[in-house]
């Protein structure tokens, strides 16, 4: 069967007109929120979407808000011809790729103009501005997005929720699928559309690794083949402290210890390793129920998060 071609939509009008055509004819939308160069994970997500509803959408777009001044945006990874390639090849296909030029563009005719530029393109302008039409409208979580990645990264969650929501209204799904790699933003968003209500079922998928247990992720792409190989402390330090705590280790001081030495160890900058309740997120000093062993950690100039699921 020959690979599905996806309607390619850049304009947020067009794509709300789409949408409200196939509910019209009794179809559901699944939405996989992304921000391209695209991976294997991002492929099982749609995999997982397919189990859901009718019709997929996958979204392109990296988001200015979530970036402070110091961070990565100008740098953040690119391929709009390889990420439409990957999409031909998922079973089942993906029906429409909504890839905007700029979501916090106000100014009238901003969807014609969108049509006039290249798809997938760099460019990414700021999303505030001093005066004029910029956006100052911001969605927050305000509990959950303080602990783990909230404190050295503060408005990359007020980014999230805020371009989630806008993605939300233009698509209109029916399910969301978001990765439990980025395990805090998962959480903040079924949160968020509990919270206002919005009619949207939000699905965590489990997180793809590579054969050697590294947890994929587009910013690999910037790590050197030694500071990959540095990098699987990560993984081997959560399935350590996984199995210690199956093994009745629930002190969270000497598990937290131990992943810590070893990433150290192996040549890691530690950003934050904490144990923390499932749905809460908040901070637990023994394992007594569910619990989710979030790390952080920077190797070379690449900042890589993890997790793993305890259930004991």
């Amino acid at each position: 069967m020959a690979a599905k071609d996806p309607l390619v939509i850049t304009g947020k009008d067009e794509m709300r007109k789409w949408s409200r055509q196939m509910r019209s004819q009794g179809k559901t939308i699944g939405l996989v929120p992304t921000m391209g160069y695209l991976h294997q994970g991002h492929l099982s997500l749609i995999q997982q979407a397919h189990k859901h509803c009718h019709l997929i959408v996958v979204s392109i777009y990296v988001n200015p808000g979530q970036f402070s001044p110091s961070e990565d945006l100008s740098t953040y990874p690119s391929d709009f011809h390889g990420d439409m390639l990957k999409l031909k090849s998922v079973p089942g296909g993906v029906d429409v790729v909504f890839c905007p030029k700029n979501l916090y563009d106000y100014s009238n005719g901003s969807d014609e103009k969108q049509k006039n530029e290249n798809l997938g393109g760099g460019g990414v302008v700021s999303c505030v501005e001093e005066k004029g039409n910029g956006h100052e409208t911001w969605v927050r979580v305000e509990r959950l997005e303080k602990g783990l990645c909230g404190k050295s990264r503060p408005v990359f969650f007020r980014g999230v929720a805020t371009i989630v929501t806008k993605l939300f209204h233009i698509v209109e799904p029916d399910v969301a699928v978001f990765g439990k790699k980025d395990y805090q933003q998962w959480r903040i968003i079924q949160r968020m559309v509990r919270d206002l209500d919005f009619a949207i079922e939000i699905v965590g998928s489990e997180i793809m690794r590579d054969g050697d247990g590294l947890a994929l992720s587009s910013r690999n792409v910037h790590l050197s083949a030694e500071e990959r190989e540095k990098a699987l402390s990560i993984s081997r330090s959560l399935l350590k402290a996984k199995s210690a705590a199956k093994d009745g280790q629930v002190k969270c001081r000497e598990l937290k210890d131990s992943a810590i030495l070893t990433i150290t160890q192996a040549g890691g900058r530690i950003d934050y390793a904490e144990i923390v309740d499932q749905e809460s997120l908040e901070a637990v000093e023994e394992i007594s129920s569910p619990v989710v062993f979030c790390v952080a950690a920077w190797f070379g100039k690449v900042r890589l998060i993890d997790n793993m699921e305890i259930n004991i």
